[in-house]
């Protein structure tokens, strides 16, 4: 039996829906949250059957704040370069199979220059932990980019740092940070990370990202080894807990060049839960239909809409380096130019009945707030 979500591939018509796992979402959906063992209740015993309630009900929290919006957001990934060891992730330290790279400043900020010119007005730069993007260099790119584009939101995702690092880069014109806590056990991040990785800093460089007054974004991965009800319970009750503005929730999908590359993939239906729980419980998050989502299936990005995700965020980065963030296999990438995509994505999602957004696209909380 699998350790999480045992149920979800029960899509037996025959079988009478859980309606005490209805019930508890109903009661999630009003109150916010629900005792740990309630929460578990629902992660152990909710199937198909009982999704489309869930995902109908997170849909429905969604648009009271943020109507029929999907937000675009541009990623650029900056380097592939990382100091750290995560035994999930494809371009960790000691990954000596993969061809790295580093873009220059001139690089990042081309790429900057085509996506506003494309309409886009949030720009993401991710990247591994890399100690060679000194704050000094992406200072000044933040600089230079708000000077000529002050109509923008930048948000960055480059790792754990120091309390007078976050504050610089932010004073330099850094809006939001993604630092996924990945997991919310102790004894689970520690299966993920080797031994000179440390939950306790992980989750302070979250609270020092708060202080910083970033927007600040987390998450984690589905379906990752070891993971059990137990541990996503305790994901669920942290993001309650910390209410970060953005929550990133994708399925874990394995390396070949790594330690975990022969754990079976993250689900759909498990992250559609996880990102439609997320939902109902940090309610004004602004939540990505992550690229990994569908990369292990197609469509599903557009099902993540559809159960209380509001974001995406097509890479336009250089095209000679997108598939070079290889994080883990089977990535998608872009294969049109970035305006053909742009057209096809608009269209798409207009088909679906979302209104497409390139705005700055705030937190509900934060609009008009600079």
């Amino acid at each position: 039996m699998k350790s999480i979500f045992p149920r979800i591939n029960n899509t037996t018509l025959d079988i009478k829906k859980n309606t005490r796992v209805i019930s508890l979402i109903n009661e999630l959906k009003v109150k916010g949250i629900l005792p740990i063992e309630e929460l578990k209740y629902i992660i152990e015993n909710i199937s198909q059957n009982e999704c489309q309630e869930l995902f109908y009900i997170a849909n429905m929290v969604k648009e009271k704040y943020y109507k029929k919006k999907v937000y675009l957001r541009a990623l650029i990934e900056v380097s592939n370069y990382c100091k750290q060891g995560c035994f999930y992730c494809g371009i960790n330290r000691d990954n000596k199979s993969i061809k790295r790279y580093r873009l220059s400043s001139s690089q990042i900020f081309d790429s900057v220059k085509n996506a506003y010119n494309l309409g886009y007005r949030t720009f993401v730069l991710q990247g591994g932990d890399d100690p060679l993007l000194s704050d000094e260099f992406i200072a000044d790119i933040l600089i230079k980019i708000k000077n000529i584009y002050p109509d923008t939101r930048i948000t960055l995702s480059l790792g754990e740092k120091s309390q007078e690092s976050y504050d610089k880069l932010k004073i330099a014109g850094a809006d939001r940070y993604l630092l996924r806590h990945e997991t919310a056990s102790f004894k689970h991040y520690m299966h993920l990370h080797p031994r000179d990785m440390f939950y306790d800093n992980r989750i302070k460089c979250l609270h020092y990202l708060r202080g910083s007054k970033y927007q600040v974004g987390t998450g984690m991965m589905i379906g990752s080894p070891f993971q059990t009800s137990d541990s996503l319970v305790s994901d669920l009750m942290f993001l309650y807990k910390f209410q970060p503005e953005m929550i990133g929730i994708g399925p874990f999908i394995h390396h070949h060049d790594t330690p975990f590359k022969d754990y079976s993939d993250g689900g759909l239906y498990e992250t559609l839960v996880m990102v439609a729980l997320a939902r109902i419980i940090v309610p004004k998050a602004l939540i990505p239909a992550t690229t990994a989502l569908g990369s292990i299936i197609s469509g599903g990005r557009e099902l993540a809409l559809k159960a209380g995700a509001n974001v995406l965020m097509p890479n336009l980065g250089p095209e000679d380096k997108r598939e070079l963030y290889s994080i883990y296999d089977n990535k998608i990438t872009i294969s049109d130019s970035d305006n053909e995509f742009k057209t096809k994505l608009e269209n798409k999602l207009i088909k679906e009945g979302h209104i497409v957004d390139y705005s700055v696209g705030d937190h509900i909380d934060l609009e008009g707030v600079k």
